[in-house]
């Protein structure tokens, strides 16, 4: 895919306020550590995760949304009543229905017109949410739009410390210590039509790939079955994900090279999906990429989901990290899996 008229035209974004370090998830684990014979220091070691943040009780995930909008609307410097759409894309949702995405546009205020859902795709969510905008400004359908997530992380972490707690089990530590590197927050990002707002970043196109045979490798959320038979689960197959992940970003990079035209040399900077330290080496190394050429926030933020790749690129760009007239790679991967690479221009 290509796109001749469409800008990035902000972003935005909302820390969650309180750190959880990783020594104080293994202080609570103390009682399973020691039945499973591990020292502490492992959940930093094992995934190069320091901390991660919370949220404060009963925040609800479109008042997150709609802080970090806020913010991208004012560094885009788009009025409201120009958005032409709406997309929550986390993988956190208030409830089942109706859509996140109706609050936020409620606390926004929103005009009546305005397409308003939410986009549901593990942690692509908010790129799958810029295609379709893009898609949309492309066919002059709207002006602009806004893609926004916010999620949370510290229920899903204590169930997990009281499930080891009470049963020690190394193959259940194995199954969900990449849920321990949970992180909270909330971004947003504004794309607009670049013959309007000539003042963002160009956004040149994409590729999209899939390995959908590998859709049992990380699964978690609540059980939505009626009745529920239970209330959580979460299991991750962290190898798995990490060799099958890194082969369709290989598959899916080639591609993208084609497409964006940069050829052999590929983008002058990259920001990648904060999973932690092994997957980071691992795509890396297999893309080619040196590790300066990339801009990472997963040992102080942890793995944010949906929120962690374009909020890394926010603060890189107030770190002064992406410059202008840098070709910037998004190089997102989610459970599934699947695989999306944006190129942008800076």
């Amino acid at each position: 895919m290509r796109y001749r008229n469409v800008v990035l035209a902000g972003l935005g974004y909302e820390l969650a306020p309180h750190v959880l370090t990783s020594e104080d998830i293994e202080n609570r684990l103390s009682r399973a550590y020691a039945a499973m014979h591990l020292q502490q220091g492992q959940l930093a070691l094992l995934t190069g995760i320091e901390e991660r943040r919370f949220w404060e009780p009963g925040m609800t995930m479109h008042e997150g949304a709609a802080r970090a909008a806020e913010k991208a609307l004012k560094n885009a410097g788009i009025e409201r009543n120009a958005l032409g759409m709406l997309i929550y894309a986390g993988v956190c949702r208030d409830q089942l229905e109706p859509a996140t995405a109706c609050a936020v546009a409620h606390d926004l205020g929103l005009a009546p017109q305005t397409h308003v859902h939410d986009l549901s795709n593990a942690c692509l969510g908010v790129l799958n949410g810029m295609v379709h905008v893009a898609n949309a400004i492309e066919l002059d359908q709207i002006e602009a739009g806004l893609i926004v997530s916010c999620e949370t992380s510290k229920d899903i972490i204590d169930r997990v410390i009281d499930s080891l707690n009470a049963a020690p089990d190394m193959a259940l530590f194995r199954k969900t210590v990449a849920t321990l590197t949970g992180g909270s927050g909330a971004v947003a990002v504004v794309l607009a039509r670049a013959d309007l707002y000539r003042q963002g970043h160009r956004l040149m196109g994409g590729v999209i790939r899939n390995a959908v045979q590998w859709h049992r490798l990380c699964c978690w959320g609540p059980d939505t079955g009626f009745p529920a038979n239970q209330d959580h689960f979460m299991e991750t197959d962290s190898i798995g994900v990490l060799q099958n992940g890194v082969k369709l970003g290989v598959e899916t990079y080639r591609a993208f090279l084609e497409v964006s035209g940069w050829g052999p040399s590929g983008p002058d900077k990259v920001v990648c999906h904060q999973v932690g330290a092994a997957h980071q080496r691992a795509i890396l190394d297999a893309l080619g990429i040196p590790q300066k050429r990339e801009f990472s926030t997963f040992a102080h933020l942890g793995n944010i989901g949906t929120v962690s790749l374009p909020m890394t690129a926010a603060i890189a760009e107030e770190r002064g990290f992406l410059e202008a007239g840098d070709r910037v790679g998004f190089l997102g991967i989610g459970s599934g899996l699947n695989c999306l690479m944006l190129a942008i221009r800076w």
